[in-house]
């Protein structure tokens, strides 16, 4: 078997750039577009960056730990970074796409890996609607906010704010409130991937509200439409020792 053409990105940690250097002398250095394996040398923020940057171009990604948190990172060492991508395990995630109308009239598109999420912009509660496939489930959540979240993310954001950690390869996505005021024993759902989600600001003017998919804002948002891509998709390699599958299942044991 041919040795893989690397891209090695790294982000801008001291210990990033360092195993840049390292990795870049001992396997050399491709453009993204021009390698098989996309490597991504920092924590779950810069995996992404990556992602978001590079994603289009249908290259697996592994990426190595050398940032705060690297739930979506395999541990880093630098020797027989070959082999080990031959032997990982891949995970296909498919993002979340997030269309976002403002009251401007603007309408902005996004993706997410991780997590589509709606917070008050004020010191005032956000008043939300929520309708499934057309349908009103819910007329008025009084919240801090609320969120989308796929199965990958489903152990970030979405755990804080008390949310479902969904296990891999189960079609679903979890809806989970932040802070929720009224309904006051309302916990979310977990919702069939396929799931037509549209968020409605109840009074935009009064208690404005913005969106965010993973790093992108949109603010002063009066309807947000939120759906998983079946067109896009993404894959990630691990480590068969640590997948991702097995991740989810530890983080869901995890005291």
């Amino acid at each position: 078997m041919s040795t893989p053409r690397l891209a090695l990105l790294a982000s801008h940690t001291d210990d990033a750039q360092v195993a840049l250097a390292t990795l870049g002398r001992l396997h050399g250095m491709h453009a993204p577009q021009d390698a098989d394996v996309v490597v991504a040398l920092g924590g779950d923020g810069f995996m992404l960056q990556t992602l978001h940057r590079y994603g289009e171009l249908g290259k697996p990604v592994f990426g190595m730990k050398l940032g705060s948190v690297g739930f979506l990172m395999n541990h880093y060492q630098d020797g027989d970074l070959p082999g080990r991508i031959a032997a990982a395990e891949p995970a296909v995630l498919h993002p979340l796409e997030m269309l976002a109308q403002t009251e401007s009239g603007a309408t902005v598109g996004s993706l997410a890996y991780n997590e589509v999420s709606l917070l008050r912009q004020t010191r005032q509660a956000a008043h939300i609607g929520i309708e499934l496939n057309g349908q009103l489930r819910l007329d008025e959540l009084i919240c801090d906010g609320v969120m989308v979240a796929t199965p990958a993310g489903s152990t970030a954001y979405n755990f804080s704010a008390n949310g479902p950690i969904l296990p891999l390869g189960a079609n679903v996505m979890a809806l989970t409130p932040i802070a929720p005021f009224r309904p006051r024993r309302w916990r979310g759902a977990v919702l069939k991937s396929g799931t037509e989600v549209r968020f409605r600001v109840l009074d935009p003017h009064k208690r404005p509200v913005s969106a965010t998919a993973d790093s992108h804002e949109v603010r002063d948002v009066t309807e947000v439409l939120v759906r998983e891509s079946r067109d896009r998709s993404v894959t990630l390699l691990f480590d068969p020792e640590r997948n991702l599958e097995e991740r989810i299942l530890i983080e869901q044991f995890a005291v």
